[in-house]
This record gives structure tokens, sequence and C-alpha cells, in this order.
């Protein structure tokens, strides 16, 4: 497995994108996190980083089963301030007393909040299981403060009085605006120009091209900005680990391409799509290695993959069978809510009544 941010040199710190470290790059401990330059401490959550006028702002932050009124949905985030140890509970996830805006990392993380700053997001083997990566810290992107506020804890301190908590709401940012390498750059730079070529085309002839998205109902090209983006920085990260895991060997068919230069060829499907309307996560437990075929069958919809695992094939598929049962690597914890997700967006396509 290459894990991302071990090789070559990191750029300094500072707000926003570190150069030489992209979305979906792994680090075995904290102090790894730390020597790329994506946090300042290997213990507290929130980073401080020392702005241009002096004052400290909040660079970074890692989520790691944090206090219990977080909330983490991937693409929005509800994450609760820091306290001094000595406010904590032996458990470090509960409150003894109210928090305040005036403590150094709550008064940078508000401060951020106020310029408009990004934060990096990193994700721990502690935190939501959905995303965590077992043994591994990985560096999820940016995000944006979107809301500040003080409210109460859903625990009450021992004598029963209500907890305030410093809180605030973050948001993913765009594929687009994450890092993506200098290679990845030139490649994105082609591609849009074609993009853009093509929407020229598009606006000479007035045919109308929609954005490419699975679980569509009409026929769709992705041939947009996002998509065109948002494949080569998935197919650098998460997905690549896993294609690697299973040596490029189809979960669903059995499959293993090998091109004339004995270089093998599989794709990393999303089982929840990435974007609107879906939403899903760029992360392990949310993708499959499979052949292109395969991976089109999953994206309309013509297999899911049932609670015990097993393959339902939902439309012809000839010529080429199935296996009975997702093949599934020990070290690949594929997330039931994912193949849940994909399950009940296809009933309900199919039994529009039930959205």
């Amino acid at each position: 497995m290459i894990i991302l941010g071990q090789y070559g040199a990191m750029g300094e710190r500072v707000i926003g994108h570190i150069g030489g470290v992209v979305p979906g790059a792994i680090f075995p401990r904290r102090t790894d996190v730390k020597r790329a330059n994506l946090h300042s401490d290997t213990m507290r959550g929130i980073s401080r980083l020392r702005d241009a006028d002096g004052s400290y702002v909040a660079d970074a932050i890692v989520l790691n089963g944090g206090y219990e009124d977080d909330e983490d949905d991937w693409v929005r985030i509800k994450y609760t301030g820091a306290s001094p140890d000595k406010e904590k509970g032996k458990d470090g996830k509960t409150l003894l007393c109210s928090q305040s805006w005036e403590y150094r990392d709550n008064a940078a993380l508000k401060l951020t909040f106020e310029r408009g700053y990004p934060v990096r997001i990193i994700r721990g083997p502690e935190g939501d299981r959905r995303y965590a990566l077992p043994g591994y810290y990985r560096y999820d992107g940016l995000y944006r403060i979107t809301a500040s506020r003080t409210t109460f804890s859903k625990t009450p301190a021992l004598d029963g009085t209500p907890i305030e908590i410093c809180q605030v709401d973050l948001e993913r940012l765009p594929d687009p605006e994450q890092e993506l390498t200098s290679v990845e750059r030139d490649v994105a730079s082609v591609i849009l120009k074609q993009v853009a070529l093509l929407d020229e085309e598009q606006d000479q002839t007035g045919s109308e091209v929609e954005e490419g998205a699975p679980f569509g109902d009409t026929e769709r090209f992705p041939v947009t900005r996002t998509t065109s983006v948002q494949r080569i920085v998935r197919d650098a990260a998460a997905a690549r680990r896993i294609k690697e895991l299973y040596d490029h060997e189809c979960q669903v068919c059995g499959v293993r391409l090998v091109g004339p230069d004995d270089k093998p060829y599989s794709e990393g499907a999303h089982i929840r799509p990435l974007g609107n309307p879906h939403n899903g996560p760029d992360v392990e437990r949310n993708i499959l290695c499979l052949c292109p075929n395969c991976h089109v069958r999953l994206d309309i919809g013509a297999i899911v993959i049932e609670e015990n695992w097993s393959i339902v094939v939902r439309a012809g598929l000839f010529g080429h069978n199935v296996r009975s049962e997702l093949k599934r690597h020990r070290k690949h914890r594929v997330h039931e809510e994912y193949v849940q997700y994909h399950r009940d967006w296809w009933q309900k396509k199919d039994n529009p009544h039930l959205s």
C-alpha cells in the first residue's frame, strides 16, 4: 500500500492546501500528520496557525472520536470546540463544565470563521466508522466553517446543570477546489479545455448536455468540469488503494483485465456516488474494485448487493456471469450503509410511490 505523504517534500504549513499533499493521503500516526505540516499538534483536535496580523486562526481539525455532540456526514460536519484537560472527564469525551469562546483553540476556530478561511480535515481511525480507515489517519480535503454558535451538550454536568458548548458547522468545498498534484493539474487543464470546446459546440448547435451523474433517469454525458476533475482526484487516492488491495480483480465478476504492456486495469466504483444529490464520501468503505462492465452495471442499477453481501442481478447480463457473493478482502470493510443506500435508491426508482 502506498502511503501518500511519506514521499517527497511537504510544503510549509499555511492556511489551505499543503504542497505535496492531496486529499486521500494517509498517515500511520499523528506524528506523521504533523511532519506533513497538515496539523500543528499530535494530541489536540484543533490546529492553530499565526495569521499575518499575529493573531491565531484554526487551520486544521482532526476528527477522531471526539465529543458526543459531534456529527459527521462527510459533506457537512458539526464540530464541538475544545476544553482544557482538567475540564474533561476521564474518557476525554464528556465535559465537566461549560466551554468558552475565549479558550485559545475555540477563539482560533471562531476567527477562522470570521475571516472565511478554509480548514483542513483529517479523519482518524477512531472516528465515524463509515469513514474511518483502521490504523491510519487520512487527509480528506478542505472545508469551510458556515456557522458558529453556543449551544447545550446532550449530557449535563454531574450536578445536573446544562453544559454550554462552542460548536461550528463545516461544509466540504467542491471537488474542483480540492488540491491536485502538478501532473493532475496539467491533465485537468487539458480536460477542461476539451470541455470548453464541447460546451461551445453545444451552444452553437443548441443541444443540451446534462451534468454527468450515475443513478439518473435519462442518458447523461459526463463532460462537466466537476465530473472531470473529480475523477482525477479520486483515482489518485482511496480508489487506487482499493484497486491495489484486490490486485485489480473485479469484486463482482472476478475478471482481471491486463493490457499488452502487462499492466492490469480496474476502476474504483463508488457505491454511494460522489456529488449531488447523493453526496457519497470518497473513502475506502464506499469504494469497490470493479471491471469497467461491472462499474457500469452498478451505476445503472443492473446489479445490487443484499445485506448478506449476495449479488442480485436486476437486468439481463448476457455471456458474463457474476459471483453469488461480493468478494471482500479482510482489510476492506465496506460499510453496510452505502450498500443499503444503493439498494434503496433503485427500489425507489422502480417504485416511485416509495419515495
